[in-house]
């Protein structure tokens, strides 16, 4: 279990004002990977929502995955081995997919289209607190807790019950058991820490909270929310010395 600053235990009386996981201190240091530089307004559009699709065929010995443009792969870092694609449908929308990309001798192999949710308004190079977007960007994977017990993962997990959600979402979802597991995105937080952990660097205007989360059937404050099932996979799947990143924004944003 990550052990908690002090800071966590003000976190059930403003878990979703900033983000989905909250917001507020500010620090120094950050291992958060820099955002990619802004995109054109979208042209194309990409299916999303509905069942999970098929497994993605990446051709053996092919060093590339598929979506991202060359600005977009050249801010995956080299020793990255586990890649979490998350491709919105377009730059406004809260709807999007995520593919698993593992690389290995034979080159990058994906995993099944799981359909997810991101925020309310879409996307954003620039996040700000409170702008309903999800940032677009690279950042690593490197913790996860929730309110159920560890499900086996090797990331670092803190088994909390400040992990309770209540309320309800923007569609008027329940959003009971939200937080049963999340993985922290690193942007703009403290790696090596609880998603818990409220140590902002980049300052707090600038948000914080960002995780991937349990779908709870409408668009987020600024997450990336899966099906519980595919968040138990997920947790199960990712190595930290395979090094995961997420590399997540809207597809034009991505092609780039």
């Amino acid at each position: 279990m990550i052990k908690h600053h002090a800071r966590t235990a003000l976190l059930a009386t403003s878990l979703l004002l900033t983000g989905c996981g909250g917001g507020a201190a500010t620090s120094a240091s950050t291992t958060t990977s820099p955002v990619l530089p802004p995109a054109p307004a979208p042209s194309a559009v990409l299916s999303g929502g509905g069942a999970p699709g098929p497994r993605i065929s990446v051709p053996a010995g092919r060093q590339q995955i598929a979506g991202l443009g060359p600005r977009t792969r050249a801010a995956v870092p080299a020793t990255a081995r586990q890649v979490v694609v998350v491709t919105g449908r377009d730059r406004d929308s809260p709807l999007s997919r995520v593919v698993l990309y593992e690389h290995t001798g034979s080159g990058w192999h994906a995993g099944p289209v799981w359909p997810a949710h991101n925020a309310l308004r879409g996307w954003t190079d620039h996040h700000m607190s409170g702008d309903l977007r999800s940032p677009v960007g690279v950042f690593e994977l490197t913790d996860a807790g929730g309110l159920l017990s560890d499900p086996g993962t090797r990331l670092p997990y803190d088994h909390s019950d400040d992990f309770t959600a209540s309320g309800t979402g923007f569609e008027g979802e329940p959003l009971e058991g939200t937080f049963d597991y999340v993985i922290a995105i690193n942007y703009n937080r403290e790696a090596g820490t609880s998603p818990l952990d409220w140590i902002r660097p980049l300052g707090a205007e600038r948000g914080g909270g960002i995780w991937l989360h349990v779908d709870h059937g409408g668009p987020t404050q600024g997450c990336v929310s899966l099906a519980e099932e595919h968040m138990r996979d997920l947790l199960l799947a990712l190595d930290p010395d395979l090094h995961p990143v997420v590399v997540m924004g809207d597809r034009v944003s991505l092609s780039r």
